[in-house]
């Protein structure tokens, strides 16, 4: 492996999994709130993705992409403790600059196929040996059902129809938890995978919520967007209008609480936007 050269103190440990697993760097290091990433050539000269996390949750993600074995999801080359080595996304097509450029309709239903091949693979990934844990997405909903009297009339609706759909007794399957344009990507030959899971089980209309809020909040609030998506997102699925607009009115109030309990108010008023106008989505 080729010398690292100087290496900062406070990147010590980057480098330690570098020499570890015979990575070379391969582009600009990147951080986000959760983890670092670092683009990497394998010894082999394959390109992949060095992940060191910030934070303990990111292990259940870990877990659960390596339980996929690659079925819909980015493949997990070398996993130990907080370091995760994946493959790298090489392929030019991105689903942000597909809905710039008019194709939404088409990057709503990449998103949705993934979660359909992630689904899939519930009842595999349960009988594994040793399956990854995974979080009940009723325990998600706490922060909501804790602070919705509080907060404000769009934040009771959600809790109310989150209890109401998990009294339904509906069959879990496995969630990715933050299925967006962001966290899928092109992998050229492989197709279109999921990265970044959070490692959910619950009910499966919850995994595409997150998806008709995105690529931004402005974008979701375009007039008549939001009600041609979920056309899309319903058609592209098969699943229920109604039940999908009651977890898209709980996800909004969810999102809008953990926005205003972190203290930006103003990405929590466009959350809650986003809720009151699914809730006024004929179905």
């Amino acid at each position: 492996m080729s010398d690292l050269g100087p290496v900062d103190p406070g990147r010590a440990d980057e480098a330690a999994w570098l020499r570890r697993w015979r990575l070379r760097p391969d582009g600009d290091p990147s951080t986000t709130t959760t983890s670092r990433l670092i683009p990497v050539r394998t010894e082999d000269g394959a390109a992949a993705m060095l992940k060191i996390a910030h934070e303990p949750e990111e292990a259940r993600g870990a877990a659960l992409l390596a339980a996929l074995d690659g079925r819909g999801a980015v493949r997990v080359l070398r996993r130990d403790h907080q370091a995760l080595l994946i493959e790298r996304a090489m392929g030019r097509r991105d689903l942000v600059s597909m809905v710039r450029a008019g194709e939404d309709d088409a990057a709503t239903r990449i998103v949705c196929d993934v979660a359909a091949r992630l689904h899939a693979e519930t009842d595999r990934v349960l009988a594994l040996p040793d399956p990854p844990t995974l979080v009940p997405l009723e325990d998600w909903f706490r922060q909501l059902f804790a602070h919705a009297e509080g907060l404000g009339p769009l934040h009771r609706a959600g809790a109310d129809l989150a209890r109401r759909r998990f009294d339904d007794g509906r069959e879990p399957v496995v969630l990715h938890g933050d299925l967006h344009h962001g966290n899928v990507l092109d992998f050229g030959e492989r197709g279109w995978l999921a990265i970044d899971p959070k490692g959910l089980v619950g009910d499966a209309e919850f995994d595409v919520c997150n998806l008709l809020c995105n690529p931004s909040h402005e974008r979701a609030l375009v007039p008549g967007r939001l009600a041609r998506q979920f056309g899309v997102v319903v058609d592209a699925t098969g699943f229920e209008a109604r039940r999908l607009r009651d977890w898209l009115v709980a996800w909004s109030a969810l999102s809008s609480t953990w926005f205003e309990l972190d203290g930006r108010p103003e990405r929590a008023a466009t959350a809650e936007r986003i809720g009151e106008a699914a809730a006024g989505l004929a179905v």
